[in-house]
């Protein structure tokens, strides 16, 4: 699907249209994308060249990553060096069978974790190589484990420290560990995207 729409929010550092006639709301699945380069590509379902996409533009939607393969639906413009994606509307993790991510939620139905409350949380350290880190909830000292396939399978791929998210939080095997984590605007309004 591409219909031409004027964006909402522009204001990320990429190039800015001047001809709002070349803006276009795109649904698509994120190629590859690398929070250490701070860029990577779309792929939009309707076909035709990459869509480049800007860790700027993806942070104006309040996240620092994104997962390869994730369903993302963004609005585009063409500019001399290609079409780029200008404001993203919606994420969604990529697509996966319904068997358990990690041992720890083995024994958890899928309708309790999403029962869980959201908790407002901050990104104590995340190291992608290791493949986990740990976060804090806000008003609580103890760590939260976070681990690469739960980030995956919300659709991120990588945290950077101090920042800040949502997560439902289960009792593991060793300790409190996200199940789910969101971004930060979940937890203000309660909502899931």
């Amino acid at each position: 699907m591409s219909d031409k729409i004027i964006p909402s929010n522009a204001q990320d550092g990429s190039e800015v249209a001047e001809d709002l006639s070349s803006m276009y709301h795109v649904k698509g699945q994120v190629k590859w994308f690398d929070p250490t380069k701070g860029f990577g590509f779309v792929v939009s379902d309707a076909g035709g060249p990459d869509i480049l996409l800007h860790v700027n533009v993806l942070r104006n939607f309040g996240q620092n990553s994104v997962a390869d393969g994730a369903l993302i639906e963004i609005v585009t413009h063409r500019t001399e060096r290609g079409v780029q994606a200008v404001e993203v509307i919606s994420i969604a993790p990529p697509e996966r069978d319904n068997s358990p991510v990690l041992s720890d939620f083995a024994d958890l139905d899928l309708g309790e974790i999403s029962a869980r409350p959201l908790e407002p949380a901050r990104v104590k350290w995340f190291d992608k190589g290791k493949g986990f880190g740990f976060a804090n909830v806000f008003g609580r000292s103890e760590d939260v484990f976070l681990h690469i396939e739960v980030l995956r399978q919300s659709g991120l791929a990588d945290l950077q420290p101090g920042e800040a998210l949502a997560m439902r939080v289960i009792e593991g095997k060793r300790g409190r560990m996200a199940a789910e984590v969101l971004p930060w605007e979940a937890s203000m309004t309660g909502e899931d995207d």
